[in-house]
């Protein structure tokens, strides 16, 4: 099936349903910011820590499966020059509203993470990435887009997911599924229909190697690390952390 073209449906049906990655920043948030009150998550709950990021003023960023408001916007209010590129048309208009509404000259792009060629090389001093890379299937093209559209030294900041929290049935946190998780192969045929009847998004656990050491191989040195949990959201908080934000910087060649 494609992948891309239904996740892209089920992503405009959850800022229909006021998901709550589809909220925008609210106006006193963006006021809060201008007094330097500000926090950005790549991740459900801990905050980027402020020394990841250069001087903003300037700074071309590009957000990456970003859209819904509540990056772009903080970053471009801060003085960056703010491209976001997600896959959901309505995800990129909530950023498109408030940046219209606060003159922030946020550019929105609607496209497949896994496919940047609209960016020519060298374009961006940051790419801006949260937890979004397992909505596709393959996610070591997103490294290497990555790394041909930073320019040199630039900086790649991601939310990832510890894949052992896919294979885990969420109630009883026993391990039912082998590792890579895919909704399309692992799932029995039933959960996957209502999945797409649902129009709920499907998702991949993709190895640490591949999320990780596939980073490395695209030309990245990892910088920085750590680690998140829903925030008592789910029973695996208990346990284990379910997320890993990790910053990484574009090598020289």
């Amino acid at each position: 099936m494609d992948i891309v073209k239904h996740n892209k449906s089920a992503w405009d049906n959850y800022v229909d349903k006021n998901d709550r990655w589809t909220i925008p920043v609210s106006e006193q948030e963006l006021e809060n910011v201008k007094n330097g009150n500000w926090n950005i998550v790549l991740t459900p709950k801990k905050p980027v820590p402020h020394n990841w990021f250069p001087d903003l003023k300037g700074l071309k960023i590009l957000g990456l499966a970003s859209g819904g408001g509540q990056q772009g916007p903080i970053l471009a209010t801060l003085g960056a020059d703010v491209t976001i590129f997600d896959n959901s048309e309505k995800q990129l208009q909530q950023d498109k509203t408030l940046s219209d509404k606060f003159d922030l000259d946020i550019k929105t792009i609607q496209g497949d993470m896994k496919d940047l060629s609209v960016f020519a090389d060298n374009s961006f001093d940051l790419i801006f990435n949260p937890c979004s890379i397992l909505f596709v299937d393959n996610v070591l093209p997103v490294w290497k887009e990555c790394f041909r559209v930073l320019k040199p030294n630039g900086i790649l900041m991601t939310g990832l997911i510890n894949p052992i929290s896919f294979q885990l049935d969420e109630e009883c946190l026993k391990l039912i599924y082998k590792q890579p998780f895919s909704d399309l192969y692992s799932l029995p045929t039933e959960k996957l229909e209502e999945l797409k009847n649902n129009n709920e998004a499907l998702v991949f656990g993709h190895s640490l190697t591949d999320q990780i050491s596939g980073q490395l191989d695209a030309g990245f040195n990892l910088t920085n690390m750590y680690e998140d949990n829903w925030g008592g959201e789910s029973k695996m908080d208990d346990f284990l952390p379910a997320f890993i934000a990790t910053r990484a910087v574009k090598r020289l060649q």
